[in-house]
């Protein structure tokens, strides 16, 4: 996934015809999975969230328009890597990297 927060924004006004200004939370997901970028405006500038997995997926809803609502809840638990359905880790590391 390479596009910005200039690239994402152009994606969300032309793809999903929505303004990336509007303060809602666009979710992007990289083409593997294990990534995703987050993009919102937060009254005073657009702002770029990236997390990366170094294991396991994020659990994707289907979008059959390419547009998907989640819940508060849901969207925690995707960026926690929790599988919604059944909410639980995917994975979680053994060992801790200080």
């Amino acid at each position: 996934m390479r596009k910005g927060m200039p690239g994402l924004a152009a994606l969300v006004a032309t793809a999903l015809d929505k303004d990336p200004l509007s303060g809602d939370v666009f979710v992007f997901r990289g083409r593997r999975g294990d990534q995703i970028k987050v993009l919102w405006f937060s009254g005073d500038g657009i702002n770029l969230y990236i997390k990366r997995l170094e294991n396991g997926r994020f659990v994707w809803p289907n979008a059959s328009d390419g547009e998907i609502l989640l819940t508060p809840a849901q969207f925690a638990m995707l960026c926690e890597a929790i599988d919604w359905r059944a909410p639980q880790r995917t994975w979680w590391p053994s060992v801790s990297m200080a």
